[in-house]
């Protein structure tokens, strides 16, 4: 199969994958922050990302049984039906409706992932990973754009409940979509062993900081993740304006990040690109640390700050995803690549969760400085992270 058709799936799948994460991100802290939910409540229902955290323990059923797309559309139909359940409820007076649709939600999307991880490993051959890392966030973002940006100008026209609505109804489209995608065969003996090879993977020399590496090297985005969008609500921005400035700019900035950050990784390599990228997306924390702070810059300087904090995040990123797929064996992706990204998730969900009750006893510019130190010590580990991986000689020098 030709790389550019390997690419086409690839951003199929991937904007598949990333519309859940808009509906995640974006969409459901802005409706909450609507309906007058607290700060702590917004940041306590991060609860539910834990299923991103926890997906390793049911990955295995994803390699040993069943196709991959098909994985992926029931994941999709599962999701369909829980958004038509928020549709349905009240944050107030059906708040236990709400929660368990919300947890259904990302339980079926966590699921997906798995799925669509794997799906994109069996596709690519050494060497392919900084071209597919770019389009894999490129089209991510562009499946959060959907759910970020299209569907916050609906509420104006349909509601609040018309446009979850059609969220599901889109969420049908991509079940329909991933079902038709080419098939990726797993050859049988793989099906069949997936603990043992699991388990002689993890006991390689430097397992462990590469581990602690992977659980905090994107740790301070995931912090601040969940206080952006009520940032926006409570500064006084409008959905359109944050579908527009805050989604579509700032996603458009995180795909331009992405595609150079994947020439960064193709020209001097995954250990280097972790090295620089990511300690300029740590430092981008501050830039809502500062837009906060100084309310004076106005509109323009929360505009800048998003803008600066989605390139950088597009770069650090590629860089972190052609990490994890090169650590992992092809016939053991489902459970081995679950297991990274449940790792990075788990630090994601810890300092998510009480991330509204901070902001509420700090104040969003402290929180949002706080959050650029978590990621430090991951650096500490880098060393032996990229020792893990000796991929220098596969690629050109700088």
């Amino acid at each position: 199969m030709s790389l550019r058709r390997k690419l086409a799936i690839v951003a199929l799948v991937y904007v598949i994958e990333g519309f859940p994460m808009g509906v995640w991100l974006h969409l459901l802290p802005v409706y909450l922050r609507r309906e007058e939910v607290s700060l702590a409540a917004i940041g306590f229902i991060n609860v539910f990302s834990f299923a991103w955290a926890l997906k390793v323990f049911w990955s295995p059923l994803v390699d040993r049984f069943g196709e991959r797309r098909s994985w992926i559309a029931a994941a999709n139909g599962a999701m369909a039906l829980a958004l038509l359940g928020v549709a349905s409820a009240d944050p107030v007076t059906a708040g236990w409706l709400l929660w368990t649709c919300i947890g259904i939600y990302c339980f079926a999307s966590a699921t997906q992932d798995v799925a669509i991880d794997a799906y994109s490993i069996g596709l690519a051959d050494p060497g392919d990973e900084g071209p597919f890392n770019s389009m894999k966030a490129t089209a991510y973002r562009v499946g959060m754009l959907a759910a970020g940006s299209g569907l916050l100008l609906l509420p104006r026209w349909v509601g609040w409940n018309g446009t979850f609505a059609a969220a599901a109804l889109l969420t049908v489209v991509f079940a329909l979509s991933a079902h038709a995608a080419p098939h990726v065969p797993v050859p049988e003996e793989s099906r069949e062993a997936t603990i043992v090879p699991l388990r002689r993977w993890l006991e390689q020399a430097n397992a462990l900081p590469v581990f602690v590496f992977v659980l905090l090297y994107r740790v301070g985005d995931r912090a601040m993740g969940p206080m952006v969008m009520p940032f926006w609500v409570d500064r006084g921005f409008s959905d359109e304006e944050i579908a527009f400035f805050s989604n579509s700019l700032g996603i458009g900035a995180t795909v331009v990040g992405a595609i150079l950050g994947g020439i960064a990784v193709a020209r001097i390599g995954i250990g280097r690109s972790l090295w620089w990228l990511g300690a300029v997306a740590l430092a981008s924390n501050l830039g809502y640390a500062a837009a906060a702070a100084f309310p004076e810059l106005g509109r323009f300087g929360v505009y800048g700050a998003s803008i600066i904090e989605s390139f950088t995040s597009g770069l650090a990123g590629a860089a972190f995803l052609s990490y994890l797929m090169r650590i992992c064996q092809k016939e053991h992706a489902a459970v081995q690549y679950a297991l990274l990204t449940g790792v990075y998730a788990l630090s994601g969900s810890i300092v998510a969760m009480p991330s509204g009750w901070l902001t509420e006893q700090m104040g969003y510019a402290s929180y949002f400085a706080l959050t650029a130190a978590l990621a430090l010590p991951a650096f500490a580990f880098l060393p032996q992270a990229r020792a893990w991986i000796g991929e220098e000689r596969l690629y050109r020098s700088a």
